[in-house]
């Protein structure tokens, strides 16, 4: 496969310039204007950040990215899907509670803010994956399969389970409903916490197979019925139905590109990260740990397998910064990321996503 161009701008300003205009130049000259947004409706994929973290990515760069939609004729909206676990973000009305806590709101966006698999996670577009080697139908947020074009708007971190956070991330597990993050995280079925089950039978009604009976007062899960479709961990109130977390990191990374191609397949889609503010973990940590380097700067690019190779690869040449995790980690495996996390392997998910077409591992940087 051919090199794909990834654009870059580092974080230094000058009187005529601040960030945010920085930040529309390079999506400029990146080719954005190329895309037809005319009436289109234009999903920016996005992480609003967990209550009590302070890493993610500031709404003025959303408004920026909005703005330049707007001005092309789109009609851009913020989006993200609900979260698998326990916090802000688990439903529709905690998830956008959230989100305007932490900023983001119509007002100083720009633009409206839908929870992409609606009120409790359970709005989702089944989506075909052709050459799926694990996933032979992603369950996507129906409000980004309905948009006709995919922005993602990535803030490029450290994560525990993956290695990093990018491009690959903000759309695979960003884009999966409550049911497809479990479907990525799991290769088992969901069980029932009897402690926190109030045995109101909800999971019962909205079981299709009939594997679920609520016995002795909790909810009990008939797996030789149970189909893994995830959809009693979305209309649980209590969360007493969790999935079994016993998927491999590197199986977990590559279900995850094949949700990315999932999202992206037929449809224009232009991806931009941020490399700043690289916390070790992921921004659904409700803290955040000091940053594992220095702020790197801004890329953006068509591909976001090259733009994700790209961010990684100058991460892992900045310097440590003294006190990080990273430090405390040490460096015997020559990658910032395997070394703040030993068990992740971030390129399992690129070279799947490669092997599944979706881009290039192999790219040219240009400095704007």
């Amino acid at each position: 496969m051919a090199k794909s161009t990834v654009y870059f701008t580092n974080m230094h300003v000058t009187s005529r310039e601040n960030q945010q205009q920085k930040l529309e130049r390079l999506i400029k000259t990146a080719g954005i204007e190329q895309i037809d947004f005319k009436r289109k409706y234009a999903a920016i994929k996005i992480h609003f950040g967990e209550l009590g973290n302070l890493a993610f990515l500031r709404p003025n760069y959303s408004r920026t990215v909005a703005d330049v939609i707007k001005s092309l004729g789109g009609r851009p909206f913020l989006t993200d899907c609900n979260t698998l676990y326990v916090g802000g973000r688990k439903n529709a009305l905690d998830h956008l509670e959230t989100a305007y806590i932490n900023g983001y709101s119509p007002f100083s966006t720009g633009c409206h803010i839908l929870i992409a698999d609606g009120l409790k996670g359970t709005d989702e577009a089944l989506v075909p994956v052709e050459g799926g080697r694990y996933v032979k139908e992603a369950k996507i947020g129906r409000a980004v399969m309905d948009a006709d074009i995919i922005i993602s708007l990535n803030h490029f971190k450290g994560h525990e389970l993956t290695g990093f956070g990018g491009a690959i991330k903000n759309i695979g597990m960003g884009c999966g409903s409550r049911a497809g993050k479990m479907e990525m995280h799991s290769s088992g079925k969901p069980h029932v916490n009897a402690g926190k089950c109030i045995a109101c039978g909800a999971c019962v009604r909205n079981c299709a197979h009939s594997a679920i009976t609520i016995t002795n007062g909790t909810a009990l899960i008939n797996h030789s019925r149970c189909v893994g479709c995830g959809r009693c961990i979305g209309v649980c109130p209590t969360d007493a139905v969790r999935p079994a977390s016993d998927e491999s990191n590197d199986i977990l990374n590559r279900k995850m590109a094949e949700y990315t191609w999932a999202v992206l397949n037929g449809k224009p889609h232009f991806h931009i990260s941020l490399v700043i503010d690289v916390s070790p973990y992921c921004d659904c940590h409700s803290e955040n740990d000091i940053p594992i380097v220095p702020d790197v700067g801004m890329f953006a690019s068509f591909d976001p397998v090259a733009l994700d190779v790209a961010c990684a690869d100058a991460v892992n040449r900045q310097p440590v910064h003294a006190g990080s995790l990273l430090e405390k980690h040490g460096s015997r495996h020559n990658d910032h990321f395997t070394d703040t996390s030993p068990e992740t392997d971030w390129r399992s998910a690129v070279e799947h996503a490669v092997n599944m077409g979706i881009g290039s591992r192999e790219y040219e940087l240009i400095s704007i």
